[in-house]
């Protein structure tokens, strides 16, 4: 009787372990499923937990460096700019290589990170990439990064959501210096493989007004051993102001410490 009991159990689990996975794509049924009056013998924190698990239940990670609606005028005219110069077209019409490459952005940069006080897969598939934590489009930090190899230069256009503000109707000189590490980190990696900061000076000039549409332009100064020397400036769209400029060292790590090894 009781193998029977384990099997009818084993069979129950691997039904609720289905729905859980559709589920995870539908919040509205979810929401209804923890609502119901069904006499599960788990609250909606289980049914949550569930959901979040990794593997099989992880929705597809979405590109956060394509156009949403949050977007300017200016800031997709600036992204169809720099996309064009990544397959340009040549006479006979017919799209080739170009210099640039637009970066991919999503939540994580690694699907698990091991050390830590975070060893856990169930916490770690909540971990988001700070710039990526906030899920209103618009209400933080938009952006897409484009390399160039042969140039050594990344370019980024940054438009600062309302969430950004620091002086009134102005952007918060902590979210500057965090979109200039991002940016002159990721470059530094391009670069150099897996890095860290090591140091990071960051003048300001002018202060940016909140919702505005920037240019980060981080460029290569010098390669020494493990150290990446990097430079960047944040600019009106137009080149005309120039609102923060940045230096930064970098270096490089071995992929084993990213892994706790």
């Amino acid at each position: 009787m009781q193998p029977l009991v384990m099997s009818k159990m084993a069979r129950s689990l691997l039904r609720l372990l289905t729905g859980c996975q559709r589920l995870a794509s539908s919040p509205s049924v979810c929401l209804h499923f923890c609502r119901s009056s069904t006499g599960l013998p788990f609250g909606s924190s289980f049914v949550r937990s569930m959901v979040a698990l990794p593997f099989s239940f992880s929705l597809k990670p979405r590109d956060f460096s394509l156009p949403n609606s949050s977007w300017s005028a200016e800031m997709m005219r600036l992204y169809d700019f720099y996309n064009s110069q990544c397959e340009p077209e040549n006479e006979s019409g017919e799209k080739q290589r170009g210099p640039w490459r637009r970066v991919p952005s999503y939540n994580r940069t690694l699907k698990y990170a091991a050390g830590g006080a975070y060893l856990s897969k169930l916490i770690q598939s909540k971990n988001r990439l700070f710039t990526r934590s906030i899920k209103t489009t618009g209400a933080a930090f938009e952006y897409v990064m484009f390399i160039n190899k042969e140039e050594q230069r990344c370019v980024c256009i940054f438009q600062a959501g309302h969430l950004l503000e620091g002086p009134p109707g102005h952007v918060h000189g902590g979210a500057i210096a965090t979109m200039i590490d991002s940016v002159t980190g990721a470059h530094a990696t391009f670069l150099s493989g897996p890095v860290m900061t090591a140091n990071l000076n960051i003048n300001y000039r002018s202060p940016i007004p909140l919702g505005s549409t920037v240019i980060l332009e981080s460029s290569l100064d010098n390669k020494e051993g493990r150290k990446t020397f990097i430079s960047c400036k944040v600019t009106s769209t137009d080149g005309s102001k120039l609102h923060t400029e940045a230096t930064a060292l970098f270096l490089s790590i071995k992929v084993g410490h990213l892994l706790g090894m």
